[in-house]
């Protein structure tokens, strides 16, 4: 068993744990985005028995089990492979890092189902042995516009309905750069090249870390496979609630209990639905009757989950913190649903960003307001990361005096 302790650039998986202050924690990649009912379910008992019962969704379209401990972390793995959810090595696992639009195949607004795509992607991520190199927390991301779209999430490579085609990006430190638009037939296969040119000029780090030289070499490698760019592709975002004919239920700062998972499964089940969907916003997805959908939303909300857009827990983003994470002095995420109160008072519109320590894993991206845990208080730091200039030292006491400064601080 390989265990971590820290940060060291890739992910936990179901073959490679990390240690954490509650245990262990286990990342479970689904294929296509999606558990299936059964599967959801498994995963709900497993981690009451094996667990502590509390499932973290991730901003990379996964679901974590935590609490685990060394000695079941054995039987954790032989059920998840009786789903059909343990892959055949940690290589393989810590690659397939595959973000599927969540109600792709189910929303008949998009332009097309690219759930072939992203098979056949994680496909050549399982099977292709060079492609075991890519650095850990290399991703790839498949989009179908429609009623939500993915396709503003970061990714290495991004693939997007654009019209009838698919736009082909990759990601530079200033965000996607479109590159140019293919037929969804070359979509994978040109996803997969792409990654191969990126090993051929680095072992280590992200697309977006490139030279200007590396990355015009994985930009030569894909650009005869690619036709003009004639138009964006339709940028969405999270939407929560009734939408068509499926219902997204955010949970509050990613955190859901066994219990609320079990509900929801129950909820999706009864409203005709065949699996879970995830997404990059902590939020779930399901097929619904119209009818049911408005019990299922009414349902969670009573069960402590998020079913509308206002809700100000969604301005937050926070990690566990204290006691779950042994590199945190602070409870992130209790003070963090504080701080959300306080920022609805004042009317605040920035991003937040709290997190237990430095290493911001909560969040990558800069925000407006970033709280960054050390000593039982928090660095403050204003539109950067959690290793931005620090501002100066706060406690929760005083949260209050952050948003005199106007909408975004």
């Amino acid at each position: 068993m390989n265990v971590a302790t820290d940060v060291k650039g890739w992910c936990p998986g179901i073959l490679q744990p990390m240690a954490s202050g509650d245990g262990l924690i286990v990342r479970v990649r689904p294929r296509g985005g999606a558990f299936s009912l059964d599967a959801a379910g498994a995963l709900t008992d497993l981690a009451q028995r094996l667990g502590n019962g509390h499932i973290d969704l991730t901003r990379r379209a996964n679901l974590q089990l935590r609490g685990l401990t060394g000695d079941r972390l054995s039987e954790l793995q032989a059920e998840l492979a009786k789903l059909g959810l343990l892959d055949p090595h940690s290589e393989t696992e810590a690659v397939r890092n595959v973000m599927v639009a969540p109600l792709a195949g189910l929303d008949p607004a998009q332009a097309f189902d690219v759930r072939p795509i992203a098979f056949a992607i994680d496909d050549a991520l399982t099977s292709d042995k060079g492609l075991h190199a890519l650095p850990g927390k290399f991703g790839l991301l498949v989009d179908g516009g429609g009623v939500i779209s993915i396709a503003s999430e970061r990714a290495d490579i991004c693939l997007a309905a654009a019209g009838d085609a698919i736009a082909f990006g990759l990601d530079t430190a200033k965000g996607t750069q479109w590159l140019g638009t293919l037929s969804p037939a070359q979509a994978a296969e040109t996803a997969i090249a792409a990654a191969h040119a990126f090993l051929a000029v680095a072992t280590r780090g992200r697309m977006r870390g490139l030279s200007e030289a590396a990355f015009a070499e994985v930009q030569a490698a894909v650009a005869p496979r690619l036709s003009p760019m004639t138009g964006l592709p339709a940028v969405g975002g999270r939407r929560l609630g009734l939408m068509g004919g499926a219902v997204g239920i955010a949970a509050p700062f990613g955190r859901l209990e066994a219990g609320q998972l079990r509900q929801l499964v129950k909820l999706a089940a009864d409203a005709g639905a065949a699996d879970l969907r995830l997404s990059p916003w902590r939020a779930l997805y399901f097929r619904v009757r119209e009818e049911a959908g408005v019990f299922a939303l009414e349902e969670a909300r009573r069960a402590g989950l998020i079913v509308e857009e206002d809700d100000p827990v969604l301005q937050v983003e926070a990690c566990p913190g204290a006691p779950d994470c042994k590199s945190s002095s602070v409870d992130a995420r209790g003070d963090a649903r504080r701080l959300a109160t306080i920022a609805a008072v004042h009317d605040y519109q920035g991003s937040i960003h709290v997190s237990g320590c430095a290493k911001g894993c909560a969040r990558s991206l800069p925000s407006d307001l970033v709280l960054a845990g050390k000593a039982g208080a928090y660095r403050l730091i204003r539109k950067a990361t959690t290793r931005g200039p620090v501002e100066r030292m706060v406690g929760v006491a005083e949260f209050e005096t952050l948003f005199g400064g106007g909408q975004d601080g």
